[in-house]
């Protein structure tokens, strides 16, 4: 479904660039272009509106000076390049958006429905929804119907259309139609969203239906402490009516369109691209949180992190999802090497949430990130203290918890939170990874370690950190042989890290295949970053090995020596 949606967004004009640039006009573009190429926003529309003024007919400079200022929110701009472009007849995906960006947000929907009678085409699913919507707002509610419902005869598609029509009936006032989709009484099961499961709760709670609003939310989230649930919650039990929130107009309804295709993308296409997608969804709904997160949570994987920052900003301190503002700001601040002002903004987040577990999760993760560990542990004691009776979803905090006693030498104390987080979420691979490692590099329970990582290693195949683990406890076991080919593998998954290459140089050297242990010390040394600690990858250690040899090192160590390559059991 999700590959056919692409395919879909991607039929766009294609714009290919002209010859004959100025010496001037070159040089502003090629700055251009390196901004674009390191999604500097702010730089990339300096640069291309200085290559405007050179040339402003030139509609390479223009497509990509509307990507610079999409990314920065800044529609005025955008807008004003979009509709000179289209005025001189170049029709592009962008433009088409921001067509619908303009007239949406200024409610112009007969001119919207007008538009897209010409050469606007942003991708099928989009352009069915958008049209629907723009029938909505100019009140042709029948036809807007027609629209949603040929939008869910293609079974790719048949979500989206099924969701949005359900919104739509919503907005108008039929609550029945609306949760004979949402409950999949009318059309069968629809993919379950966070935004469509709250307007179900929200739809049920109009037709005066709380106790099976009350229901529908706990089985989904749970005793879930997020504000948003706990607020839902508290009205509903209070005998309220919670309010329409997602889509209550139809520019909202174009919102979500966008915002639920960005949702799409952002796992699916790269972040600039799905970027434009949720950037357009804030401009049509200023007030839509969920937009505004995830255009900041799209700024942070662009290594865009002021921006991210400005745009968490935004998020008003009275919403429930405050919360989640301000740990995404936090670890944006974190990423751009602001790390006091990172712990400061989550600590003063975790003292106004003292109620709110996640908040000091968020602390001590990040205090744990910066190897913090006996302040992180501290942190994850309040959210575990705030838990109750821990349920399944709580293990993270443990297993978190575990990792810094264990940093701490607190082993018994580690291993007891590790084995706490598998009874709560039995089977889980990074806590059978990390304990099996750890009772492998203590030389405790060595057959039940081997277990746990086989256990982690069928769960996550693919995963070239728990593959390494696999390879190092059946070397700790002389089980050399065997070890190699987990190693080699691990190493396939994670060809830059320099504790995985130290690890199958070791391996090799323990099979006799020395040189190419030489060569694997020397790539692990090549990847250590001298500006960072690396306890399992000790370059001073690995240059010793490079020296010496592997059985020289652990004799000096006084640790065991190898073992016969191929004898150990």
């Amino acid at each position: 479904m999700f590959r056919t949606l692409i395919a879909a967004l991607f039929a766009s004009t294609v714009i290919l660039p002209t010859a004959g640039q100025t010496e001037g006009l070159a040089g502003a573009y090629l700055a251009a272009r390196q901004a674009s190429f390191y999604s500097d926003y702010a730089q990339a529309a300096d640069w291309y509106s200085r290559a405007l003024i050179q040339d402003p007919q030139n509609p390479v400079l223009q497509e990509n000076a509307l990507t610079a200022w999409v990314g920065l929110a800044d529609f005025e701009q955008a807008i004003a390049i979009s509709q000179v472009m289209r005025g001189a007849g170049f029709d592009t995906q962008q433009t088409s958006i921001l067509t619908v960006a303009d007239l949406g947000a200024q409610q112009e929907f007969e001119t919207l429905l007008e538009t897209y009678q010409g050469a606007v085409n942003i991708g099928p699913l989009v352009d069915g929804l958008v049209t629907s919507w723009a029938l909505v707002g100019a009140g042709q509610m029948s036809a807007a119907l027609e629209g949603f419902d040929a939008v869910s005869e293609d079974e790719s598609t048949r979500a989206f259309g099924l969701y949005h029509k359900a919104l739509a009936l919503a907005q108008v006032g039929d609550y029945e139609g609306a949760d004979g989709i949402l409950s999949g009484r009318y059309s069968g099961a629809i993919p379950a969203t966070v935004n469509g499961i709250l307007t179900h709760v929200e739809v049920l709670s109009q037709l005066e239906r709380n106790a099976d609003a009350l229901e529908l939310l706990q089985s989904i989230f749970g005793h879930s402490t997020d504000p948003v649930i706990t607020q839902m919650t508290a009205t509903l039990e209070a005998g309220d009516t919670l309010p329409l929130s997602v889509a209550t107009s139809a520019s909202e309804g174009l919102a979500e369109v966008f915002f639920s295709v960005a949702g799409v993308l952002e796992s699916e296409a790269a972040p600039a691209y799905a970027l434009l997608f949720s950037r357009t969804a804030e401009h049509l709904n200023p007030r839509s949180v969920p937009a505004m997160l995830l255009s900041a949570s799209l700024l942070e994987k662009l290594e865009q992190y002021d921006l991210a920052n400005t745009t968490y900003d935004r998020v008003p301190r009275s919403h429930p999802s405050f919360h989640e503002a301000e740990i995404g700001r936090a670890e944006a601040l974190r990423q751009s090497g602001k790390d006091d002002a990172a712990i400061e903004a989550l600590r003063q987040l975790a003292e106004t949430r003292f109620d709110l577990p996640v908040a000091h999760s968020a602390l001590g993760d990040a205090l744990r990130s910066m190897e913090r560990f006996e302040e992180a542990s501290a942190a994850y004691d309040n959210a575990i203290a705030l838990f109750g009776d821990p349920e399944p979803g709580h293990w993270g905090a443990y297993y978190t918890r575990g990792i810094t006693l264990e940093r701490q030498d607190r082993w018994e104390e580690a291993e007891a939170d590790f084995r706490f987080a598998l009874e709560l979420s039995p089977g889980q691979p990074f806590v059978l990874n990390y304990l099996g490692y750890s009772l492998v590099e203590k030389r405790e329970n060595l057959d039940e370690a081997l277990a746990m990582i086989e256990q982690a290693v069928e769960a996550r195949p693919d995963d070239g950190y728990i593959t390494d683990s696999l390879g190092w406890v059946l070397y700790r076991l002389g089980r050399y042989d065997e070890a190699v080919g987990h190693m080699e593998r691990a190493a396939e998954l994670e060809p830059v890290d320099p504790v995985v290459s130290d690890h199958l140089g070791d391996v090799l050297w323990a099979v006799g295949r020395q040189r190419e242990a030489v060569f694997q010390w020397k790539r692990a040394l090549s990847f250590v970053n001298p500006d960072e600690v690396h306890p399992e990858a000790d370059p001073e250690r690995i240059r010793r090995k490079l020296d010496v040899g592997l059985d020289v090192v652990l004799e000096e160590e006084g640790a065991d020596p190898l073992a016969v390559a191929g004898s150990g059991d």
